[in-house]
């Protein structure tokens, strides 16, 4: 009989001190936990209900729906692909098309509100890994990255392949993360901007007729040409494009533990870092807060004016793979929602009295575990006991 129960196979010590923590930690409800069959590997906003539902890419080949206001509601489901999906985005006529990136190398769609399967995009050769839509002299196109280290543009209505994008002169990897950067783009020239799993941030402008990468000369440094971003060591996994006021910055998380602010006035150079620890799958923001997470599986909040962290938020028991601000019709921040390969879905509050509410709620047990751990002088646990009987008896005989 076959077993895909770790405990079946060789593990490492570490990989059994980890299987343990995450089991003992399953079962908490901080962040009034969704719980799914499968690893959720990406998320978006569903554009019907802004505020109140998500759309999440499944390991196990569909797209679910969840309704942040009634949990139980999470049976509608987008059905094809039959290997993980790693990438969600929604374009298309009135945001009324779903497209997912799987494993497959294929990129599904169907209708968003019917979900009737739509056209399947076939030009990959390796896992889709990143995917947005934006709008080219009128028409509807979507962008998509892969593994294979190519990002392709096609035409939304008829399937057809427009362009493919590499660079010629640095080996471009896995594709991560694609953001339409509407701050540098017209009806007639899309400008987005790619990163990978090589720490090179690129940015490429694409017309009807063609494309190009970006390349420009360096301002304090006349003749000096410069292709990429360069301000992270490794992966970079996530792209944010955030106004504040006029302005219009890139955020960016990483393999090497950070967060940064790149400011656009200051030709992409790095402004604000945050040092999260270990990878950092993901950055979100609001007015008040920069907000990360990733593979250590805590959600930490930043002071987006001091710098400084304010608290940390416990509750998942796996890898982070997405942070989404869930925003009110007015455009303010309302929650906060993170989901995991742990398979689950969270919600947390946004205000410093809630913030500090659950920081509290989440440090009883660990006060209850410690009060538990003292016990009077002299006496002994009950595995003590038991380990002093045995060896009793081993001395009497």
């Amino acid at each position: 009989m076959q077993s895909s129960d770790p405990r079946h196979f060789f593990e490492t010590d570490a990989e059994q001190a980890t299987r343990v923590r995450r089991a003992a930690k399953a079962n908490n409800k901080f962040g009034n936990p969704i719980v799914l069959k499968s690893k959720i590997l990406a998320a978006v906003p569903d554009p019907r209900s802004p505020s109140s539902a998500v759309l999440l890419a499944e390991s196990a080949g569909a797209v679910r729906r969840v309704d942040l206001n009634d949990p139980e509601n999470t049976k509608t489901v987008y059905r094809g692909p039959q290997t993980p999906i790693s990438c969600l985005a929604v374009g298309g006529a009135n945001n009324g098309t779903l497209f997912a990136g799987s494993w497959d190398k294929a990129i599904w769609s169907w209708g968003l509100s019917s979900k009737a399967p739509g056209r399947k995009y076939l030009g990959h050769s390796d896992f889709v890994k990143a995917l947005a839509c934006a709008k080219l002299g009128g028409n509807d196109i979507l962008i998509s990255g892969g593994a294979d280290k190519k990002i392709i543009v096609w035409d939304v209505v008829s399937g057809a392949r427009l362009h493919t994008l590499q660079d010629a002169v640095l080996n471009m990897m896995s594709l991560q993360d694609l953001v339409v950067d509407h701050a540098a783009s017209t009806d007639d020239e899309v400008s987005i901007i790619s990163a990978s799993s090589d720490p090179h941030i690129r940015r490429w402008k694409i017309r009807a007729d063609g494309w190009e990468q970006v390349v420009e000369e360096l301002p304090d440094a006349p003749g000096t040409e410069r292709r990429t971003i360069l301000e992270h060591e490794t992966t970079v996994y996530k792209l944010v494009l955030d106004h504040q006021g006029d302005e219009v910055d890139l955020w960016t998380s990483s393999g090497d533990g950070t967060a940064k602010c790149l400011s656009r006035i200051r030709n992409f150079t790095c402004e604000d870092t945050f040092h999260h620890g270990d990878h950092v799958r993901a950055v979100a923001l609001t007015e008040q807060w920069v907000i990360t997470a990733g593979r250590d599986e805590d959600i930490k909040f930043w002071d987006r004016t001091s710098g400084k962290l304010y608290c940390s938020l416990l509750g998942h028991y796996d890898e982070i793979t997405e942070l989404l601000v869930l925003r009110g019709s007015n455009g303010s921040a309302e929650k906060l929602v993170s989901v995991s390969i742990d398979g689950t879905v969270r919600v947390w509050p946004l205000s410093k009295p809630a913030l500090d509410e659950a920081v509290e709620e989440q440090e009883k047990p660990v006060e209850e575990e410690k009060k538990e751990e003292v016990k009077p002088e002299g006496l002994l646990s009950a595995e003590e006991e038991a380990e002093l009987a045995a060896l009793m008896d081993s001395d009497d005989e």
